[in-house]
């Protein structure tokens, strides 16, 4: 069985690759380094937070086909209840489906639902398993130190973002807004033009 620095730095490392695809897909769009999520390190804890649903409620389910439908349903229900935390705290929305197809509120849509869903599995299958090894073999001193830096880290970033919600983050969640209406509106040949155009600069 896993211990807690085990399980917290797997949560870590799934909350780097949620911050590093986020951002590479968001600095893409804005053409310029767009530090994606709700804090300022490299950590975006929503999707950490789901991996571990995933991994200790769906670990268990053998069947793909289970496991794919089990994981939309826990990761859109955390994404559906981080929305609305957000937005009630801070009354703004970090994302929004409204007009996308299987939309609740604005808050999760089928679309979403879906690619959580095929992550669940990869996860449960390919990626879960490397993580869990790659953790086994740090030493315990080496656990414990890592996991109080990150903690620590994770604490100290997470209580300055709340009390000093800056208009940069605010920025980034209207620049977000304005592409999810560009989707949502099937614009979406300028984007891929500004795709383009950024990697041949």
């Amino acid at each position: 069985m896993m211990s807690f620095c085990q399980y917290f730095l797997c949560f870590a490392i799934f909350s780097f690759i949620g911050w590093a695809y986020e951002t590479v897909y968001y600095s893409i769009q804005q053409r310029k380094f767009v530090n994606s999520g709700f804090l300022s390190t490299c950590f975006c804890p929503i999707y950490g937070m789901g991996a571990m649903l995933d991994l200790i409620l769906l670990g268990w389910i053998e069947n793909p086909l289970i496991l794919f439908f089990a994981g939309m349903v826990v990761t859109c229900s955390l994404e559906y209840f981080v929305s609305w935390l957000l937005e009630t705290l801070f009354h703004k929305r970090w994302w929004d489906y409204t007009g996308w197809p299987g939309n609740i509120n604005g808050r999760v849509c089928l679309i979403g639902g879906i690619a959580f869903g095929t992550f669940t599995v990869a996860l449960i299958k390919l990626i879960a398993p490397v993580t869990i090894d790659m953790i086994d073999s740090v030493s315990l001193p080496a656990l414990h130190i890592m996991t109080c830096v990150i903690a620590f880290v994770m604490i100290a970033d997470t209580v300055k973002t709340v009390k000093c919600m800056d208009s940069s983050k605010l920025w980034y969640v209207e620049k977000q807004a304005e592409f999810m209406d560009e989707l949502r509106n099937g614009r979406c040949v300028g984007l891929v033009k500004k795709i383009k155009d950024t990697f041949r600069r």
